[in-house]
C-alpha cells in the first residue's frame, strides 16, 4: 500500500483551517500529522477537512496549547498516546495504518530561550521529555514505525542558517543534539528526510520575528519524519514546501513530506 505522509507544525488548526485545507487539496497527502494544534479534540474543524476527503482523524486536545492530530483519507486506529515527563501535555499521539505501520505524532516541548535547566525550567522538561522518549525506545523497539512532528531541535550544521553562531541558541545546543541522537538511536530510528537529501541547507521554520524571512533565509529543520529500519528503505520522495512560508498569514512551520512504498 503505497501512501504518502506529511508533517506540520499548524500553530493553530482553527486559525489555519483554510491552509490546512489548501495543502490537502494542492498536495493530498495520505496522512497528515499536525502539530501545535492549540484545540480540543472537539473543536477541531473535522467537517474543513472532510469535504476534501479527510473523514479521519485521531488526536489528543487542549484549549489554547500544543495539541497533535493525524488527518487521514484511508482508515487509522487510535494507538494511543504518552505523557512523557509528565508534563500533562498534549504532545504525542498514535494511530495504525490498514497496512499495520503505526505512525507517531509529536510535538517536543520548545523548551524556552535559555539553554540552562537551572536557569530556565522549560529547557529542563525539553530534555526530560527526550529522556523518556529514549527510554521508551530501549524497552519498547519500534517496528514497521515512523515518527514525524516538531521536535524542536535541528541536528545537524546543514540543518540551521549558521552552526557556529547558533551554537548557544536552544534548539540547536550540541546538548539538544546528543539527546536526539540518543532517542534516534534508540529506536534505530532512520531520518528519511536526509536519507533522500543527504547534502545541503534544509530548513522548515522560519522565525516570525525576521521582518524578510525569504532574503534573510535564517531557518532551522526542526520538523522530521523518520523510519524503523523495517520500513526506510520504501521511504521515498521526502520534500519540504517552502513556499507555504509565504501563504497569507502562515505558520512559521512549513510541511515535510515523505512516501512509502509498503
Amino acid at each position: 500500500m503505497p501512501f504518502t505522509l506529511a508533517t506540520w507544525n499548524i500553530n493553530s488548526v482553527r486559525l489555519r483551517a483554510d491552509l490546512v485545507s489548501r495543502l490537502l487539496a494542492e498536495e493530498a497527502p495520505d496522512v497528515l500529522c499536525l502539530q501545535e494544534c492549540k484545540s480540543p479534540v472537539d473543536k477541531i474543524p473535522l467537517d474543513v477537512f472532510a469535504a476534501r476527503g479527510y473523514t479521519h482523524l485521531v488526536a489528543r486536545g487542549q484549549k489554547g496549547y500544543n495539541g497533535v492530530a493525524i488527518l487521514s483519507k484511508i482508515p487509522i486506529v487510535d494507538a494511543g498516546d504518552r505523557d512523557f515527563a509528565k508534563l500533562g501535555h498534549a504532545r504525542h499521539v498514535a494511530a495504525t495504518l490498514e497496512n499495520g505501520v503505526t505512525v507517531h505524532n509529536f510535538y517536543v516541548p520548545a523548551g524556552g530561550d535559555e539553554p540552562d535547566r537551572e536557569k530556565n525550567e522549560k529547557f529542563g522538561q525539553k530534555l526530560d521529555y527526550l529522556a523518556e522518549m529514549r527510554d521508551w525506545f530501549h524497552e519498547e523497539a519500534p517496528e514497521k514505525s515512523i515518527l514525524v512532528g516538531d521536535l524542536n531541535i535541528a541536528p545537524r550544521e546543514d540543518d540551521v542558517w549558521d552552526h557556529k553562531k547558533l551554537l548557544k541558541v536552544v534548539s540547536h545546543t550540541p546538548i539538544e543534539v546528543e539527546a536526539l541522537a540518543q532517542v534516534q538511536d534508540a529506536g534505530k530510528w532512520v531520518d528519511i528526510t536526509r536519507q533522500d537529501i543527504p547534502e545541503g541547507n534544509l530548513y522548515s521554520w522560519w522565525s516570525y520575528r525576521s521582518p524578510d524571512w525569504d532574503a534573510a533565509d535564517k531557518g532551522r529543520r526542526l520538523d522530521h519524519v523518520w523510519a524503523t529500519p523495517d520500513i526506510a528503505s520504501a521511504g521515498h520522495s521526502s520534500k519540504i514546501l517552502r513556499p507555504l512560508r509565504g501563504w497569507e498569514k502562515p505558520s512559521d512551520h512549513v510541511p515535510v513530506f515523505a512516501s512509502f512504498d509498503l
